[in-house]
């Protein structure tokens, strides 16, 4: 039986448009049940606060519980792992960190390709390292610590959080642009480094803001520099290494992801919501509490955002020889 040609052209735009109407029904729908943010470090760090902000945020916009699961182990691979080979459907995310772009070249032989297998969904915050020493350590400004440190090759210890950890790191680009030789003493965790730096056992940390900034505004340690290339509004007194070092720059940054086929229009729409939370001026006060800034965008701008810092580490990485633990 032939159609008359305006029944079929209806019948044949309506098929179209049916994958279309499909995908809208998708993301209304969603979220269909609680949603886990998986955190790859344990309770009460950065990450783990940040996670708990957003998720608090998203619950309230979304009106499904979206609960934080904290998955440490191995510098943060076994939560992005357990992501990786969750169902794509919106209802597993995983908080997204410099330790993702790191491990991406610190390790030799791991059972997925971030870039590959996690799809950016959206930037929440950025904030800076700081540039700290113990108050022993004559040195007041950026120029001087790096006379100092020249004077005194080997003989300054650069505490971290742990081998290849955003710390570690951070120094390490300090080393290869100042050309200064410290010796880099790896902790396993920032809260086990800074008794020793408070006490002066080491000297030197490149410390994470919410770690660092009572110590800082107590005395206990002395800021010279945020690692960021703006200065910290948390630390408005305090300059930018890159006001000394020119090119010089580190950001701690958390973001979300979603496993690799993960639908566009759940991606679409979880981005929206992170960003319209990022927008509410109580979000952003939060956040500047906790020495950070937002860092709003879509998928496609934070992608090429942990590309680029994907990139940048694997050079460091590759030049100072940095191997796993």
């Amino acid at each position: 039986m032939k159609l008359p040609r305006r029944r079929f052209l209806h019948l044949a735009a309506g098929a179209a448009a049916l994958p279309a109407v499909s995908r809208f029904a998708r993301a209304q729908g969603y979220p269909t049940r609680p949603v886990r943010i998986v955190v790859g470090f344990a309770a009460g760090g950065a990450a783990d606060i940040y996670a708990r902000l957003m998720g608090q945020s998203l619950s309230q916009r979304l009106g499904q519980p979206f609960v934080i699961e904290n998955r440490p182990g191995a510098g943060s691979n076994v939560a992005a792992e357990a992501v990786v080979n969750s169902a794509p459907d919106g209802h597993t995310l995983l908080m997204v960190g410099p330790a993702q772009a790191i491990n991406a070249t610190l390790y030799d032989r791991l059972n997925f390709n971030f870039i590959r297998d996690i799809a950016p969904v959206a930037g929440v915050s950025i904030s800076a390292n700081v540039l700290e020493v113990n108050p022993s350590v004559p040195a007041k400004t950026v120029p001087e610590f790096i006379a100092y440190a020249k004077a005194n090759p080997g003989k300054l210890n650069m505490a971290s959080g742990g081998n290849g950890a955003s710390q570690h790191l951070s120094g390490e680009l300090f080393k290869m642009m100042t050309g200064v030789n410290m010796v880099h003493v790896a902790y396993r965790g920032e809260a086990l480094a800074l008794p020793d730096l408070l006490s002066g056992q080491v000297q030197v940390l490149f410390g994470n803001m919410l770690s660092s900034i009572e110590y800082i505004k107590t005395g206990k340690l002395r800021a010279l520099a945020v690692t960021t290339a703006a200065r910290s509004e948390a630390l408005p007194d305090v300059p930018t290494v890159g006001d000394f070092v020119p090119g010089y720059e580190a950001s701690v940054w958390n973001g979300v992801g979603a496993p690799k086929n993960t639908p566009a229009e759940i991606i679409d729409k979880l981005s929206g919501e992170i960003n319209a939370a990022l927008a509410d001026p109580r979000m952003k006060a939060r956040l500047a509490d906790l020495g950070g800034t937002v860092l709003p965008g879509s998928p496609a701008e934070f992608g090429r955002f942990i590309a680029d810092e994907t990139e940048k580490w694997a050079k460091v990485i590759r030049a100072a020889n940095i191997k796993a633990e």
